[in-house]
């Protein structure tokens, strides 16, 4: 057993931040996700380019670097826009950072969901006179979301491994209180391993999570035997 000199319950504290986290960044994300791939997929150009160009920007930043621009950056220029003081908390900016760079990831995911729907349905859905925004949420999406549900899977793996990230902005999540206990019983192996097996038993609970959800989503489906 790791010896935690006593700072066992606060790295299930910092569990419960960690989860808090990444299951607020993944509810945001999936949101901007798919509204990301519905902008990408717009007959619209003023719509579609735009938001082509934001998410191959977030792409091509690194994590740690949205965080600190989200956190110490964007306050200042609200404040100097404003001419009022703005601040963020840690929570906020965390949540808000790691739901940027899950949506537009997960945006990716979730326009090859959307191509992957068969056009004849779409197409016999405006035929029989359903409105666009029915189409959308009766036929177009649940099938997307079908299709994008094992990607989405690996985004939340991604994500909840992201979640280390926020320590930097003082939230005291996993990392954060494993740190503080390594330094103050100088027994770092011991609570680094803790919050490594913390993680992996995020992981672990998450498979059968979404296998259930891509059960669910796969109802009245004809299975191969």
């Amino acid at each position: 057993m790791l010896d935690l000199s006593g700072f066992g319950a606060q790295l299930l504290q910092g569990a419960v931040v960690t989860l808090e986290v990444a299951v607020l960044s993944l509810l945001f994300g999936t949101v901007l996700g798919i509204l990301g791939a519905a902008a990408k997929l717009s007959a619209l150009r003023w719509v579609r380019v735009p938001v082509t160009l934001l998410v191959n920007l977030v792409r091509g930043i690194p994590e740690f670097l949205i965080l600190l621009i989200v956190y110490f950056s964007l306050p200042s220029f609200l404040s100097s826009l404003t001419g009022t003081d703005v601040s963020i908390s840690p929570l906020v900016g965390g949540v808000f950072a790691l739901s940027l760079v899950f949506g537009a990831y997960a945006s990716e995911t979730f326009r090859g969901g959307f191509l992957a729907v068969p056009k004849g349905q779409l197409e016999a859905a405006r035929a029989f006179g359903m409105p666009r925004t029915r189409i959308f949420t009766r036929i177009h999406l649940p099938q997307a979301w079908r299709y994008a549900l094992p990607g989405v899977s690996n985004l939340w793996q991604t994500l909840l491994k992201d979640t280390s990230l926020v320590s930097v902005l003082g939230l005291e999540e996993i990392m954060r209180k494993a740190d503080i206990g390594a330094q103050v019983t100088k027994r770092p192996f011991n609570f680094y391993v803790a919050a490594a097996l913390i993680y992996l038993a995020f992981i672990l609970l998450s498979g059968p999570t979404f296998a259930w959800l891509e059960r669910r989503a796969g109802r009245g489906l004809a299975r191969s035997p």
